[in-house]
């Protein structure tokens, strides 16, 4: 496995340090696309889009948004600057709930970047957010894990830090994420500043911010102009952030402050109806698709608003329900078609696109957990998604954190990543050589071709056993899980942290200090 070469930033915010011994398991990992230190730059999509709407259907889902937001509106609460703001652009305003003229959304969104860098504290790490880019984020919000000990238990900082440590040294997590899982052992009040140097001092992939308040993204911003420096905060994007809609069709108080801090920022904001069909937005997949199109537009060109140019995604979390339970599935082909939908629709806006991840219902790392993520994960990347949250991790309806799928999921997402390279035409690729030397009836597992190319020729996933069944039984019939436990262990043994400026930390540490001495601890 090669050193990581230390790199300073253009904050001069840090680099990251060496990577971890090498040996014939580091080149197994490498050969497979996986293992720690070896970086994979987020995806750069050479295969075809799937698109499943025509031009006739998705000219039919947005004019029904665009008599959406005009005759039934958007209400957006307990916020009277948001709505002076809508007033001021043209929108017709009652009370909270704002009705919006054909065109007036797409109008204001002109302002909003097609795609845009997204820069991490180690250049090398940067990604692209938008465009034929593709970056795949960890699991965001649960307040369970299930730990490597096969616990189900509420989250604490130390899994956080683990989480963030395990994304790290995943090649296939271009992203950092945001709240990889809910550290319940830190007041509510103040975890935000633990997660948030989490991300910055054991990682030095692009991050999430806070979003649970406007004064908790505030400190988020603060924190990152420390990191970076003040200047380029106000022209880069170092953060970006789930805001989402309170389907159906209500923006709350806490999502759209959180939005302003980030929008007045220059900072990136995913605007996301979280939709549960059937309870959160009509059965079908056409009617959520309109919703969600209309919450979309409406929310994404309130940071227009706020400040033209923000950077803004196109979200869209949609599970269909159980008709029986009111429980959430996963894995089906309903939010599935939504998927796709929604992806064609960004495109039409003109927005970078948020779905999908590794999602499943199963409590366990079990069959169900491999089915229904994988379902949903290989249409997330068909469907064109520029930004993949979930992509490893969850487990339980998004309930529970889990190691062991962590380990599971990311191996998958190497699979991802080689299969969105396409088919290489070039002459190695070609393979006209190979051809001509081994000739009829022969085999080409000793030419020269082979010889060459076979450590990397094929996805060599770190999970799979693929090897007969007496040595498997004769290492202990080791189910999947159980190999993803051992293999989650061995990378957190072996961590080792990027480099960051010790005096950068220390002004972290220090305004992390003061802002919780300024408040006493609040659990709720």
């Amino acid at each position: 496995m090669d050193d990581n070469l230390a790199h300073a930033d253009e904050a001069g915010a840090g680099r990251r340090g060496r990577g971890a011994s090498g040996g014939a398991a580091a080149r197994r990992a490498a050969r497979a696309g996986g293992g720690p230190g070896k970086t994979l730059t987020y995806i750069k999509r050479q295969i075809p889009l799937y698109e499943v709407l025509n031009e006739e259907g998705l000219a039919l889902i947005e004019a029904n948004a665009d008599t959406v937001l005009e005759e039934i509106g958007i209400e957006f609460r307990d916020d009277a600057e948001a709505l002076e703001l809508f007033k001021q652009a043209g929108a017709d305003v009652r009370g909270e709930r704002v009705h919006f003229p054909k065109g007036l959304c797409r109008e204001l969104l002109k302002t909003a970047p097609s795609q845009f860098t997204q820069h991490a504290r180690n250049p090398e790490r940067s990604v692209q957010i938008g465009g034929d880019a593709t970056v795949f984020a960890p699991v965001y919000g649960p307040p369970f894990v299930r730990d490597l000990d096969g616990n189900r238990r509420y989250a604490t900082i130390e899994d956080f830090r683990n989480f963030v440590k395990l994304a790290y040294m995943a090649p296939s997590i271009h992203h950092s994420g945001g709240t990889v899982c809910e550290p319940v052992d830190i007041p509510v009040n103040k975890r935000h500043l633990d997660m948030v140097f989490s991300h910055m001092k054991f990682s030095d992939k692009p991050f999430m911010g806070s979003v649970t308040a406007p004064e908790r993204a505030e400190d988020t911003v603060d924190m990152a102009k420390i990191l970076f420096g003040e200047k380029f905060v106000d022209e880069n994007a170092v953060i970006i952030n789930l805001i989402n809609a309170n389907s159906p069709m209500v923006f709350d108080e806490t999502m759209l402050g959180a939005a302003k801090v980030y929008a007045r920022n220059n900072q990136a904001c995913i605007i996301t109806p979280f939709i549960l069909a059937g309870a959160m937005s009509p059965v079908t997949v056409a009617g959520t698709l309109t919703q969600v199109l209309a919450e979309v537009l409406a929310g994404a060109s309130f940071t227009q608003l706020v400040r033209p140019g923000a950077p803004v995604l196109f979200g869209t979390f949609a599970s269909s329900i159980s008709m029986q339970s009111g429980a959430p599935t996963f894995g089906t082909p309903e939010p599935t078609l939504v998927s796709y939908g929604a992806a064609q629709l960004a495109r039409r806006v003109g927005l970078p696109f948020r779905t999908g991840g590794s999602l499943c219902a199963s409590k366990i790392p079990d069959a169900q957990a491999a089915y229904e993520s994988a379902n949903t994960l290989n249409s997330t990347v068909m469907a064109g998604t520029n930004f993949v949250l979930h992509a490893a991790g969850w487990l339980e309806g998004g309930l529970a954190s889990c190691y062991e799928k962590f380990m599971m999921d990311i191996d998958q997402l190497g699979m991802q990543q080689k299969l969105a390279q396409g088919v290489d035409l070039s002459e190695n690729g070609q393979a006209m050589d190979a051809i001509r030397e081994v000739g009829p009836g022969s085999h080409y597992l000793g030419c020269s071709h082979t010889q060459a190319n076979f450590q990397s020729a094929f996805y060599r996933s770190s999970i799979a056993d693929n090897n007969s069944f007496e040595q498997w039984q004769a290492e202990g019939e080791k189910r999947a899980e159980k190999r993803a436990n051992e293999l989650a262990r061995r990378w957190l043994e072996t961590y080792e942290a990027p480099y960051l400026d010790p005096g950068i930390e220390d002004g972290l540490k220090d305004f992390m200090a003061k802002k919780k001495e300024s408040m006493p601890d609040a659990f709720t």
